[in-house]
This record gives structure tokens, sequence and C-alpha cells, in this order.
């Protein structure tokens, strides 16, 4: 099993140190400290396990250092920043593990960026060594690039030439979306070995400046000062992230906030949402004393560590269903809570933790359903669950023999503007992007409570039944789901998802999808002649050069 909890103190490939409001993350890698046998860290390359503790510090970053305000990504090896993603770790891998690796790694990388939009963090990358294939694609995650000009360090992305895949971290995107490199510039770039270096990589805007090694640190150090001015990070006291309350077993996972029940027979998981011992506190200041305990962010953090568990070690689940249970008024005081408190670092983290994190259930391949019952609690910023489904189901008055009242639903203002999407747009935009007037009605909805005849009139869920349709219904869309090819839900779930505005993040995560998935599985890739197969042994790839 994969697991993604970590904390600084078990770091094997990354440090953090700490200078006022400027923070050092440096890579470290330990070679034989490695997800899995068969390969070697070396020339600070990656795999899963060096990523999983790059995302926990930026996590940290974020809410343990409110000081912070300038992050200096750098390596502790003069002559490499970072080789990428680790040539034979992918050669040995499963295709599955594969493309989860490029996802959560894009996400990651994602992360960086939105904690520089969102967040007030600025991040310097300090390329004092070497950067090739993923070691440039972190540092083109940063605001701003330098590179130590002496002679031989030089950025590159040589997937083409040397491995016959792409860039799956977003590179050539972020080069010329975000780098904005002339296209047939971009082409050389990404069509030879060596890279670009020095004044070279700076006229082609590949980097934002080439510093002599004399002057490298003195000039890094000085622009890492000018940044943290253009930060609103306001210092004092930060919320410590401890281990999560996580019970495992063969078919289920426990959290303090919700439960995951894996059906394996029927291929299907049910995540459900608990609001026990859901607290809302006098004000922001109380939020921070309750620390990693207080119910919004203790939701969102188990929520990521369970659609991450699912997505690496449960690829043979193909619906996920989303349920909850519990309080709706407490659901909504909390929702209201966190609009009342937005402009709070701290909630303004929690804010963008559940944004992230609902991204991050956007771009899961697996079907999503979700289903409102009675005793659900699907309201707020939870009501999220609602828009990000494929489809969504709402009970229409009561269960037979069941005396709890009819299910109810209540929408709140987060949902219309605070937690848009990868597209740039909110659930409920994309819902409706052909019928911008459904999304006013919806809006006009707010502080009504809604039940299933309501919200199936205003299209904020797929469909009303009643108990017997629903006993007859709701199985069977599971099991026809359930029937198709995965392959072909994965490419349909994408495409669907994500209508509208295209943006930098859904380029990648789209071309993600389709590169990556097809790349991955070429012969000219994956064969044992293959060129991921056959990287440092000396022996050159037979590619069948058909064009498809």
């Amino acid at each position: 099993m994969i697991d993604f909890q970590t904390n600084p103190a078990k770091y094997k490939h990354w440090k953090l140190e700490f200078d006022g409001d400027i923070s050092r993350l440096i890579m470290d890698v330990t070679p034989d400290a490695t997800l899995a046998a068969g390969y070697q860290l070396k020339m600070n390359s990656y795999d899963l396990g060096v990523d999983i503790e790059l995302y926990d510090a930026l996590q940290r970053l974020r809410f343990e250092h409110p000081e912070v305000k300038t992050v200096i990504v750098t390596s502790a090896n003069d002559k490499i920043f970072c080789a990428g993603a680790n040539i034979t770790m992918l050669g040995l891998s499963s295709h599955a593990h594969k493309v989860n690796f490029c996802k959560f790694t894009n996400e990651t990388r994602n992360s960086i960026e939105d904690a520089s939009q969102n967040s007030g963090l600025k991040f310097l990358c300090a390329v004092n060594g070497t950067a090739a294939g993923g070691g440039y694609e972190l540092a083109l995650a940063a605001d701003e690039i330098y590179l130590v000009d002496d002679g031989s360090t030089a950025v590159s992305l040589p997937e083409v030439p040397l491995l016959a895949v792409l860039p799956g971290t977003g590179g050539l995107t972020r080069v010329v979306d975000k780098r904005k490199v002339r296209r047939d510039r971009a082409d050389i770039f990404c069509s030879i070995e060596e890279g670009a270096a020095g004044q070279r990589a700076v006229d082609w805007r590949l980097v934002d400046a080439a510093i002599p090694k004399s002057k490298f640190n003195e000039a890094v150090a000085q622009r890492a000062i000018e940044l943290a001015k253009l930060s609103d990070r306001p210092g004092g006291e930060g919320c410590q992230l401890g281990p999560l309350t996580r019970t495992i077993t063969a078919d289920a996972l426990k959290y303090s906030t919700l439960s995951v029940d894996i059906n394996r027979d029927q291929r299907e998981v049910t995540i459900t949402l608990q609001t026990e011992d859901l607290i809302v506190p006098a004000d922001a200041q109380s939020a921070l004393a309750l620390g990693d305990q207080f119910w919004p962010l203790r939701l969102t953090r188990e929520l990521d560590d369970a659609i991450l568990h699912l997505r690496t070690n449960e690829t043979e689940q193909g619906v996920l269903i989303f349920n909850t249970k519990g309080d709706l008024d407490a659901v909504m005081a909390a929702d209201a809570f966190l609009q009342a408190h937005a402009e709070h670092w701290f909630i303004r983290e929690v804010l963008g933790y559940w944004k992230n994190v609902m991204k991050r259930v956007d771009l899961s391949s697996r079907t999503i359903l979700t289903l409102i019952e009675p005793g659900s609690c699907f309201g707020g910023f939870v009501a999220e669950l609602i828009f990000a489904a494929d489809r969504a189901y709402m009970l229409e008055g009561q269960f037979y023999n069941d005396d709890r009242p009819a299910p109810v639903v209540q929408l709140s203002e987060l949902s219309f503007g605070a937690l848009p999407m990868s597209n740039g747009i909110t659930r409920l935009e994309t819902r409706f992007l052909g019928e911008p007037e459904s999304v006013d009605k919806a809006r006009a909805s707010i502080g009504q409570t809604l039940a299933a005849i309501r919200a199936n009139e205003l299209g904020i869920i797929t469909d009303a039944l009643d108990d017997i349709d629903w006993e007859e219904d709701v199985p069977m869309v599971i099991k026809t789901r359930l029937g198709y090819s995965p392959d072909a839900l994965t490419g349909l779930e994408a495409n669907l998802r994500f209508a509208g505005p295209e943006t930098m993040e859904t380029k990648i995560f789209g071309r993600l999808t389709a590169w990556q998935n097809w790349i991955f599985q070429r012969p000219n890739a994956v064969a044992e002649g293959g060129a991921l197969k056959l990287y440092g042994t000396g022996t050159r790839p037979v590619y069948d050069f058909h064009r498809v």
C-alpha cells in the first residue's frame, strides 16, 4: 500500500529551512529510499514518494508557516538540480501507476501555482545544476526561475528524443502557455537532448535570469527578498498539521469525518461524510486555535487522503458514490462561518484547500455518483459533491418503513465563485454552460431548503426518484456503468466534466488523459525493445514509424 501521509521528521528527500519570511525547500533525494525495489533515485531523480513529501511540505508551508512569504526551491547537489522522474522506475511500473504518478505530480505542481496566486506565497526556483525533464517541469511551476550560468548547467525536456514519451507533468503546456516560448523555439528545445543554457535560455524565456556562479546565491537571496514584498502573508501563529485519525481495514477506511466502504464484488466505493462533533467557533482566531481539528479543515484533509488512497491502491473500483449523514443546519453554520471570515489567512487556506480537493475529485478517473437520501446533509460547500458528480439522484419523499424526513439540500454563495473547477468557472456554471439564467435561478434559491422536486426543477440534480424507482434505478445505473470499458469511461468523463473555457490546468490534464494513456502503452515506449525499457543500456530502440 502507498501511504500519502508523512511529515518533515520522516522526510527522506526534502529539507525545509527557515530564515524570517524566506524558506528554502531543498531537494536532496536519498537514492535507496524508493517506493519499490529495482531502481535507485540517482541524480536527484524522483518517484511518487519524493512527490508525496513535496506535497506535504507545500501544505505545511501554507498552514504551519504564515510568516513565510518567499520559498526558494533548490537542490543540495551542486551539479544536479533534478534529473526528473526516474526512468528505471517508469520502465518497471504498471501503466496505472505511471498515469497516477503523473496525475499526482501535476496536481502538486498546480498547488505551487495556486499557492502563489491565492496564498501570497512566492516561489523562486534556484536551478543550481542541470534540470532535465521533470526537474525542469518542477522549476516551471515556480513564479521565477534563476539558472546558474557556469558553462554546463542547462534546462531540458528530452523525453521525445530519449524516451519516446512526452513531458507528462505539464512541461510542454507551461513552456508555451506560461513561459510563452515561441512555438518554433519550443519545438527545437523539446527535440534536443542537451536543452538550453545561459543566455540562450534567457533569450528564449525558458528562465528569467542566468547568473554567474560567483554571484548566484547573492542574486537569488536578493530576489527572494523582493518577491516577499509582494506577499500579503500575515505572519504570526500557524496551524500545525498532526497525523490523521485513520483506520484501514481490508474493505474500509474510517476517519473522524468520513468513512469509505469498498464493495469489491460490485467494484464500487461509498464515501460517507459525517457531521459528528462539528463545532462552529466564535471567530477566526478561535478556529485557528482549534488547528487541524477545525471541522472543515479536518474534513478536507481526510477526504484528500481518501481520494489519493483510492486512486493509487484501489484501481479496480470503478464507481465512487458520495453520501452524507448528519446535521444540515450544522453544515450551513460552518459554511456561513467560512464566508464571514474568508479574508482571514487561515480560513482562506481552508477554503483554498477544499477547492483543490474538489478539483482532485473532478480529476479522478472514476464514475462519480452522488445519492441524496434521508438523513443527508448536502449543503453549502459540501453541496459541491452534488455538482461534481457525473449523475446525482435525490429521493423524493421517504423510504418505506423509514420515519426519517425527506431529504433536502441547501445552496450557499460559496458555490457561485469561491470554488472554481480547473476550467476557471464554477461547477454550476459548467453544468449550465448553455443556460446562464439557470445559474441565476439556482443562486436565487440561496437560503431555501430544496426538496427533490424543487431541486430537480432547478436542474441541480440529475433526477428525483420515489422509493420504488430508487430501489430499481440506482442499482441499474451502477451495474450498467460497471459493464462499460473503463478506458472509454475515463475518456468520456474527462471530456464531459470540463465544459467551457480552456485553461492551462484543463490543457495539462486533458492532454495527460490523452497523451499518457496512449503513449505510455505504445510499444515504442514500453515494449521490451522500447525506449523506456532500454534507456541507459546503450542499445537504441527500434521504432514502429507508422503515424497513428
